[in-house]
């Protein structure tokens, strides 16, 4: 029941973003070998995190030199890209809905090492959307990649939901990871999530930020 209650809050619109994002990842990972560090994380992602931090920096400043009484499409279209970094403090979900967000959000875990989990959770995502003959073999991948107790980016599972996964491999099925998912996205939203909102480089993103 409980596995049920936190699968239903990841809406449809968070899928339809965090499916996006994925797409990008996984073109950017065929020319990259990936190992635990600063490389787990995409180059191309962590590139795009420094520009976004100077994207907002910049937009910030213009919309500070605005001429008051005077508001453009391009002016409202301005304050909608600043005020965006506020949106993800209000839930994780915002955070994960955002492209920009997860990118960064990205980067922050690698900072602590551990950006296993959101890359565990985006290939459960991809895994849903395998097609029935492939599913064995990929959940076979993730399996050893991430749950199996000597895999290389193991993630943080008790030994009864690792247990719960090995037996769902026999029978491979589109919820196979469903427990363990739901695990990493409630460790990640009740533990990584709140230190990324207190990070120094999402606080300097919203520290000038306007709300209106």
């Amino acid at each position: 029941m409980k596995a049920h209650l936190l699968a239903t809050r990841r809406t449809a619109h968070t899928r339809n973003h965090l499916g996006e994002a994925l797409r990008v990842i996984q073109l950017e990972q065929k020319n990259l070998i990936m190992c635990r560090g600063l490389e787990s994380l995409p180059i191309t992602c962590l590139e795009r995190a420094k520009e976004l931090r100077a994207l907002f920096s910049s937009l910030l400043q213009r919309s500070d030199h605005s001429i008051p009484g005077r508001s453009t499409r391009s002016d409202k279209l301005r304050l909608h890209e600043v005020n965006e970094p506020l949106k993800w403090k209000e839930s994780f979900e915002n955070l994960l809905s955002s492209q920009n967000g997860l990118c960064l959000f990205r980067e922050f875990l690698v900072s602590e090492f551990s950006e296993e989990n959101m890359a565990f959770y985006l290939a459960c995502e991809d895994y849903r959307t395998t097609k029935p003959s492939k599913l064995a073999a990929k959940a076979k991948k993730i399996y050893e990649e991430f749950v199996s107790s000597d895999a290389p980016r193991e993630v943080n599972l008790d030994h009864s939901t690792k247990e719960i996964t090995k037996e769902n491999l026999k029978r491979a099925s589109q919820s196979c990871f469903d427990q363990a998912q739901d695990k990493i996205y409630t460790l990640m939203e009740k533990d990584c999530y709140p230190r990324f909102l207190r990070s120094s480089a999402y606080l300097e993103l919203t520290r000038n930020t306007k709300t209106g």
